[in-house]
């Protein structure tokens, strides 16, 4: 990927530690900053065999000194998790932390009697690769209804306030995902142990039970504490291998899979028309024994995935809504109403690529201008569909004009989701605000919890939305990593002159991205520089969507399908040169 897509905290004062790779000058051992700009400075001792290795470095008065050893520099999995320590600066729990999560997985804070659900038919449905599990799912036939479940764990159990562990889950905010590891939010006891709602495990957990309606009407919602039993961990694939008639459900939750779906599909009914269409994919990869990546693919959103999110959505919306009434401090998920100018800018960008759009309404606000982000988002996928390419580049113009959501103490709805009230609920074990508006919910429908304090949740909207975004540009960053380790292999086995075909993924005035795919994966991407598009002198148009041919006219436009090649890769910083097949 190109430089300008990196993150970078920039260079370190003298006792900093970073991520450095090791080498020979003369007969010392010296170490360079992987991640970070940093010249060249010797061990105070030789480390033998140490050349093309990275560590963990402290760098000090001209000095540096080894403090671990993190692997090879050619191997992906050592790579991904040293940019994880870099950016991170820690990895793991201290011991005291350690003992603390132990003696709380034994005996859990239970202020209040349970309802027990040991009996109900419940099922999960996460990542084939997950470990800890924070929803699951129960249902049946209530007349003409749906009796709805939805179980999350309760991490207020066992992560009370003013203890160690609160601390450290507030301070870090978040789990971080990487291709190779995660770095939880809480410790793998909790994380991973007792808070994971595991299949044939007695659990604890925060029950939302709905009544829904056969359009997707809320009629009814009750919160409270309650005592679970999954009876089938299922993943995405083979929720959709049920669906499409592939695989039979198991025998426990055939029903409850079945009358989840239907509620799903009522639920998307009602929101079609109020919430954005953009499609996205994420990367998954496949590592050998040894760490090499040797495998990906771009995950994309299908109707299991949709069923979850579904359910999840409805479960956040009413757990707001209640907060709301009752005027309880808590943390909102928001998505402010966009900026008319910002709208108009995106119809004069969807224009200059063709692409079908709504009207501009005269003296646009900003609720008028969330409506016709919605619609635009809806004609675009529809044409990017027809088109056969161009379903995420063109989603990523919409989403460039909206403002990014973030968390805050003050009710501002959800506009790219249509809420009124929103707020994140669903995973208190890898988020810290999903922990706090359990507090304040359990607060409010005598489940033992106080409110939290206003001022603690101020400052914890700020400090959790900069957690998120860090959190992100890791994982984007980790990826990139990986990718290119993939695409090197690819090339490597089957020669630096093969072609590639993709399609245009962002363009800047340097040059433009372009997102491809192999044989191995489709999930790379990389930068063709406006100096290798020989033939003529480019420059990025007005609105920013297209590099225009000085002489020729010719444009390279957001979405357009491209055949490259590779010019140079850049694994362990995640970066591809390209250049245009067609020269």
């Amino acid at each position: 990927m190109a430089p300008s897509k990196q993150s970078s905290r920039g260079r370190g004062r003298a006792g900093d530690r970073h991520v450095a790779v090791l080498g020979r000058r003369g007969r010392f051992t010296v170490a360079r900053p992987l991640f970070e700009p940093g010249e060249q400075v010797a061990l105070d001792r030789k480390v033998k065999g140490g050349e093309g290795r990275i560590a963990w470095v402290e760098f000090r008065g001209g000095r540096a000194r080894l403090l671990k050893n993190l692997g090879r520099i050619d191997n992906a999995r050592d790579v991904c998790e040293a940019l994880a320590l870099e950016r991170l600066r820690r990895r793991g729990f201290s011991g005291a932390i350690e003992s603390e999560a132990e003696s709380v997985a034994a005996a859990p804070v239970d202020p209040v009697e349970r309802r027990d659900l040991t009996s109900l038919p419940t099922f999960t449905v996460d990542p084939a690769t997950a470990r800890d599990f924070d929803d699951a799912v129960s249902a049946e036939v209530d007349g003409d209804s749906v009796r709805l479940w939805i179980h999350i764990a309760d991490v207020a159990a066992y992560v009370r306030p003013g203890s160690n562990l609160e601390a450290l889950a507030s301070d870090r905010a978040n789990s971080v995902y990487v291709p190779t590891s995660v770095e939880p939010m809480l410790p793998g006891v909790l994380s991973a142990g007792v808070c994971s709602l595991s299949p044939n495990e007695q659990r604890l957990a925060v029950t939302t039970e709905i009544l829904l309606s056969g359009s997707g009407d809320v009629v009814s919602s009750s919160f409270y504490r309650s005592r679970i039993i999954s009876d089938a961990r299922l993943d995405y694939e083979q929720i959709d291998r049920i669906f499409d008639g592939q695989d039979r459900p198991p025998d426990a939750v055939a029903e409850q899979i079945r009358l989840a779906r239907a509620a799903a599909a009522a639920l998307a009914g009602r929101r079609e028309k109020t919430r954005l269409e953009v499609h996205s994919s994420e990367p998954g990869f496949t590592f050998d024994g040894e760490g090499n990546v040797i495998s990906a693919t771009a995950d994309i959103q299908t109707e299991s995935h949709r069923l979850i999110e579904h359910l999840m959505v409805l479960v956040n919306e009413q757990v707001a809504e209640l907060l709301q009434q009752r005027r309880t401090p808590t943390l909102y998920r928001v998505h402010e109403q966009p900026d008319p100018e910002r709208i108009a800018r995106l119809a004069e960008q969807l224009a200059s690529l063709d692409l079908p759009a709504p009207a501009l309404v005269d003296g646009m606000g900003p609720g008028e201008a969330g409506r016709y982000a919605v619609e635009a988002s809806r004609s675009v996928a529809a044409e990017a569909k027809r088109r056969s390419h161009g379903v995420v580049p063109f989603g990523s113009l919409i989403l460039r004009s909206l403002k990014p959501a973030r968390y805050s103490p003050r009710n501002l709805g959800h506009a790219g989701l249509g809420s009124q009230a929103y707020c994140h609920f669903t995973s208190p074990i890898r988020r810290f605000p999903d922990l706090l508006v359990h507090r304040g919910l359990l607060s409010e429908v005598g489940g033992g919890e106080e409110a939290p304090d206003p001022g603690e949740v101020g400052d914890a909207a700020e400090h959790c939305s900069d957690r998120e975004r860090e959190a992100s540009r890791i994982e984007r960053d980790a990826d990139d990593v990986c990718a290119a380790f993939l695409l090197e292999r690819e090339l490597f086995e089957g020669g630096w002159k093969r072609r590639f075909e993709g399609e245009v993924s962002g363009v800047i005035g340097a040059g433009a991205f372009v997102a491809f795919g192999g044989e191995l994966g489709d999930v790379y991407e990389g930068f063709i520089p406006v100096r290798r598009m020989r033939g003529d002198r480019y420059d990025l148009n007005q609105e920013e969507t297209a590099l225009i041919g000085g002489r020729s006219g010719k444009a390279v436009r957001f979405g357009d399908p491209v055949t490259v090649t590779v010019q140079r890769v850049d694994a362990v910083r995640g970066r591809v040169d390209l250049d245009p097949a067609d020269g």
